[in-house]
Parts: C-alpha cells; structure tokens; sequence
C-alpha cells in the first residue's frame, strides 16, 4: 500500500467513527465498539437488499474485519513501521461498507472526502455571555434542512425550487463544543458550530468547496420557559441567514430546520419542486413570500 491508500483508508476509518460512535479518530475506538460498527454495517446491508428485492444471500462484513484486517494489520502496522510492507485491502468489500451509507463505491467516498473540515476555523464568542447548554442539548440530533437561496432582485429568480438536504446536530467529545454537518450536491459538505445565549441560537458554517462563511440567526421566544416542561419537543427552527457571494451582491437566505428520524435518517441531498406533495404546506406558505424572506441591505 501507497502512503496515499493508507490516508484513503484512514478518512474511511475515521469517517465510521464519527457517524457510528461520534469520535473523531479511528484511534479512539475499541475493539468491541468496531464490532458494533460491524454489526450496524451488517444490519445496513440486510435492510438494503430487502428493499431491492434480493434473495439471494448478503454478503456480509466479519465481526472482526474492521479492527483485525484494517486497523491491526493495515492501519497499525503503517505507523508503527512506514516501511512495512502491506497488501492492499480488498476494493469490493470496502465499496460494500461505504454503499449502504450512500455512496456510489470506494472511490466515490474518497472523491467526497477530499478536504478535513477545519472547525478550528469557526469562531463564535459573545463576551459575559452564558451558553444555553440546555437548549443545545435539544438541538443534538439529526434534522431535514428546507432552504432557498433568494437573488437581491426577485425579478431575476430563474427557478422556484426548495432544496431539502440532511443535516446532523452533535456534541463533540473531546471539545465539548457543538458541531453541524449538512450534505450538499457535487461532493458539497457544509460544516459548522453552534452554540445558544439565551433565546438565540447561532450557526457559523463554511464547507469544503467554499471560502466564505455564513452566518445564521434564530431565536425561540421564551425557551427558558419552555424548557422547564420536560414534554416540549423542539421540532423546527426558523433561520435568517446572511453572507457576501463571489460577486459580492448581497444574498438572503431563509432557511427551516425540521427534525428527522434518526432511523430514516438519509446523508444525501435531494431537490423537490416547490409543488411537490413532500414539502409540508406550512412550509411552501413561508417560502412562497419572498418580499417577507428578503434583508433590505440598503
């Protein structure tokens, strides 16, 4: 194996850390926690070839192949010796595990991975301020994201569409901050931070195509008070958002937020007409006044 398979596998390893256990590192996860990944991978691929039809026996992943085969003898070995020789694993298998979490094959997941979100980069700091951690704990979780981006004269809108994509909420473990990752089109990642004072709730998020940051606003009157009734569900969030485009003409987006189930939770981005039976009519309503959407930047 090249130097450049190893970091390959290692985005992959690193990637099923995150999206099973929330950890960053492939080196954070036990041997019995790679076992479970197997087993979700496993049950994945089961309920894949159920949905297509297919009778014939799955081809399933060992219970120990993550950590023997590629951490043990792949992974480890590399690092602890750069000379080692090592075989490269087995292309199929590897397409087998990132296909039932919604990619083409291998190659497609490492071309989607290209670039390391850099949170480091996003900075959200209001002096003398508490963070409403209560409130953040609300937002931890996977969600559909409905947005629209508006042109600074609505009489050059080419195209009524409403753009759905998932989107996940999460703790970090290591920071204790709050992250966001959003899918996008064409390889497109949104990465971000969030965090909440009071009755507001900030987003900073950037991707790995972009340059520029953009920068959302909500605020849930009387969340405080809300929160103290243990049956309130927070099920949408209403967001303003601003940033500067490439060309440097004003944009304004006005995005919701509406909470997924984690079990039906799919990490890719789907495009629906403006009509479409899917968009909840609540939602179309909001979206369709776009003077009402719109930040008068004069």
């Amino acid at each position: 194996m090249k130097k450049e398979d190893i970091l390959h596998l290692e985005k992959l390893m690193n990637f099923l850390s995150l999206h099973f256990l929330k950890k960053n590192h492939w080196e954070d996860v036990t041997k019995t926690e790679w076992s479970y990944i197997v087993a979700e991978l496993n049950d994945l691929i089961l309920q894949d070839q159920m949905d297509k039809g297919i009778k014939k026996e799955a081809d399933l992943i060992g219970s120990n192949y993550l950590y023997e085969h590629l951490i043990i003898n792949k992974l480890k070995k590399y690092y602890l010796n750069e000379n080692a020789v090592l075989s490269k694993p087995n292309l199929a298998k590897l397409s087998l595990i990132v296909k039932v979490l919604g990619y083409t094959n291998y190659i497609d997941f490492i071309n989607s991975h290209t670039g390391a979100f850099n949170f480091n980069d996003l900075r959200i700091d209001l002096d003398n301020a508490k963070q409403n951690t209560a409130l953040l704990d609300r937002l931890v979780g996977c969600w559909y994201s409905y947005n629209r981006n508006l042109p600074d004269n609505p009489l050059e809108a080419k195209d009524d569409r409403i753009w759905r994509s998932a989107m996940e909420i999460y703790k970090s473990e290591t920071s204790g901050e709050y992250y966001i990752e959003r899918s996008g089109g064409d390889h497109h990642k949104y990465f971000g931070k969030v965090t909440a004072y009071s009755d507001y709730v900030f987003i900073i998020m950037n991707s790995n195509t972009f340059i520029r940051q953009r920068h959302f606003i909500s605020r849930i009157k009387d969340i405080k008070e809300k929160l103290k009734n243990p049956e309130y569900k927070l099920h949408e969030l209403h967001f303003i958002s601003t940033c500067i485009s490439f060309n440097q003409e004003p944009i304004a987006l006005f995005e919701i937020f509406q909470k997924a189930d984690r079990k039906n939770f799919v990490p890719d981005s789907i495009s629906f007409p403006i009509d479409s039976d899917e968009i909840p009519a609540s939602i179309v309503k909001q979206l369709e006044d776009t003077e009402a959407n719109r930040i008068d930047y004069k």
